[in-house]
């Protein structure tokens, strides 16, 4: 009787979660070609190719999309056995920086994951600006921060993605050519201050009508009819659509980095740091 390997089951979903063999080896902890020959071993035993490459990335196909999910049942289930009769090595307090449009998008799909994997840690969970995250005074308030950093810009953290800035908006809104409205956080924010730039060298009128920190906020202000936005691609919400106008600029693109700073419990973070890189490299 055959049976699949977890493991190669694991390097298979871990692909298809970061796009890449290379990448998913770095997570892994593992060489390229080691997991390569998991995903060749793993194509023989079902008889079907999984992956198609597009450009530098590799996509799941029919099948691989359907392995997928059955993949990711079978570790779920082999992860909640190991959870409930092995005592985690993990237990603290672990403090997390993030700025607010990643918490709204990207925390909820994460936390009952890593609670499941950890329930001996405990997160708290501020959001902010990135440059308030990152401040000296502030930055010595969180064990791990998520935050942007303009690309050219020197970081200490660890870039984990390169991403697009995007205008976004209502399916349905129409960009008006003769005068921009715009609901953007307050100054500080990256997306604001690259909107502007990019702005002023067109000759495009535009305004700022609504100011809000908060993710919830910009999009109740967009669903009003008050304006459009920009947001990193990997954070834009399943409510607004990127939208792409000949009267709006290109926003260039911005880095989504990971400053782990925790002396005390370096694994919590690393951990919870693993599952966000993965979730955005998806």
């Amino acid at each position: 009787m055959q049976q699949l390997s977890l493991d190669a089951l694991r390097s298979f979903v871990t692909i298809v979660d970061v796009g890449g063999y290379a990448k998913a080896g770095d997570i892994l902890g593992r060489s390229q070609p080691a997991i390569s020959l998991q995903i060749r071993k793993l194509e023989q035993q079902v008889g079907k190719k999984l992956f198609d490459k597009v450009g530098q990335r590799h996509e799941p196909n029919r099948d691989g999309r359907l392995l997928y999910q059955y993949a990711r049942q079978m570790l779920t289930i082999n992860d909640e056995i190991f959870s409930h009769f092995t005592p985690s090595s993990l237990r603290g307090r672990l403090r997390l920086g993030i700025p607010s449009e990643f918490a709204s998008t990207l925390l909820p799909g994460i936390i009952g994951e890593f609670s499941q994997s950890y329930p001996d840690v405990t997160l708290e969970v501020t959001s902010a600006l990135s440059r308030q995250l990152l401040t000296e005074r502030q930055s010595g308030q969180f064990d791990l921060i998520l935050a942007l950093v303009n690309p050219d810009e020197q970081t200490q953290g660890e870039v984990i993605l390169e991403d697009q800035l995007v205008w976004v908006g209502e399916r349905t809104q129409l960009v008006p050519t003769e005068s921009l409205s715009l609901v953007l956080a307050p100054d500080g924010c990256v997306y604001r201050s690259r909107v502007i730039e990019k702005l002023k060298q067109q000759t495009t009128a535009w305004r700022i009508s609504y100011t809000n920190a908060d993710l919830y906020g910009l999009i109740a202000a967009i669903r009003q009819g008050l304006g459009i936005t920009a947001l990193a691609r990997s954070s834009v919400p399943k409510e607004l659509e990127v939208i792409r106008h000949a009267a709006l600029p290109a926003l260039g693109t911005i880095k989504i980095c990971l400053f782990n700073q925790d002396t005390q419990h370096p694994q919590v973070s690393e951990a919870l740091g693993q599952f966000i890189t993965a979730r955005l490299r998806r």
